[in-house]
């Protein structure tokens, strides 16, 4: 399935768990300290750096850019340090989290509350990863160096939906599905 970014909640719905989703458009990017500091300024009631309604943050820290290139590798990392900080931003409008690796089941119980979906992107190919993105622009928080927010263009950019709207769950799905395969000896 394809999307455009910004997403909307008619996209979100169409997400299931264990679906191969193309993100083309913006996406924003953000590790821990960049979510610690979105967080800090939700309660100082102060401007965060972008309107989260309908947008997309992928937990990367990217390596810097190569000569003719708009961003280094630009692979996932392991989305659980998020999971103190995500309802605050689900509750001003994210929608959509990409990262790699499981969640808890507080994350998981906040996010199908909310409405949203975490999908995840290949750990291991930020190399390849990062020839899916058009141009990037650091818009927030330089002083993170490869923590800032990232404004980032990205055209068909790959991931799986590992948590849908519904309670879907590709992990524990896939995992029982294997589960009950015999092997012959």
């Amino acid at each position: 399935m394809n999307f455009r970014t910004p997403i909307t909640q008619k996209d979100i719905e169409k997400m299931r768990a264990g679906d191969i989703v193309y993100l083309s458009g913006i996406i924003y990017t953000g590790r821990d300290q960049a979510h610690k500091k979105m967080v800090e300024a939700i309660l100082n009631k102060e401007d965060l750096p972008f309107d989260f309604e309908g947008q997309v943050i992928y937990y990367v820290g990217p390596t810097p850019a190569k000569e003719g290139r708009p961003i280094g590798s630009c692979g996932p990392t392991s989305s659980y340090r998020m999971d103190p900080f995500a309802l605050p931003l689900m509750k001003k409008g994210l929608k959509v989290m990409v990262g790699k690796g499981d969640r808890s089941d507080e994350f998981i119980k906040q996010m199908i509350e909310q409405k949203a979906v975490y999908l995840q992107a290949v750990g291991g190919a930020g190399a390849l990863l990062s020839k899916k993105v058009i141009s990037s622009q650091v818009i927030a928080y330089e002083e993170l160096g490869p923590e800032a927010i990232h404004k980032l263009e990205v055209d068909e950019f790959p991931m799986i939906v590992t948590y849908d709207m519904y309670g879907g769950n590709m992990v524990k799905d896939e995992v029982e599905k294997y589960r009950t395969i015999e092997i012959e000896k």
